[in-house]
């Protein structure tokens, strides 16, 4: 597992998911940080497709300079083969920002966004992870 004040991954080989835990307000730099990080964390699933599951419950709105940073970060999953990105969002406002990356990325397709994890895991289970 890897930690940071701002986020957490832990990387299931097995069902070839990586779950992801956002905290507080993010500023670019938080942004960049993440990517790199994550870049590492999820190494052991780059060989086959494979998920990642990001709860949003604790993330802040943020500043908008890391749209295009998330919007990037979302992009270069779906271009090493991540199959879906899904994420946990409970609060309208960080669910409107999510909603701008996603769109910066050009993989709306690919992105689905739930309001608890059991309903994410379902989807998950149901499409093969």
């Amino acid at each position: 597992m890897t930690f940071s004040l701002n986020f957490t991954f832990d990387v299931d080989t097995g069902r070839r998911v990586i779950y992801t835990k956002i905290y507080g307000i993010w500023k670019k730099e938080t942004a960049e940080e993440y990517h790199k990080a994550f870049i590492e964390a999820v190494k052991p699933l780059l060989k086959n497709k494979w998920a990642k599951l990001v709860n949003l419950t604790n993330w802040k709105p943020s500043y908008p300079e890391m749209i295009e940073v998330i919007g990037e970060h979302i992009r270069w999953s779906h271009e090493n083969n991540a199959m879906y990105s899904i994420y946990v969002v409970d609060n309208p406002i960080t669910k409107n920002q999510l909603t701008r990356m996603i769109v910066r990325s050009g993989y709306e397709h690919a992105c689905k966004i739930f309001s608890n994890i059991p309903e994410a895991e379902q989807f998950l289970r149901e499409n093969g992870f």
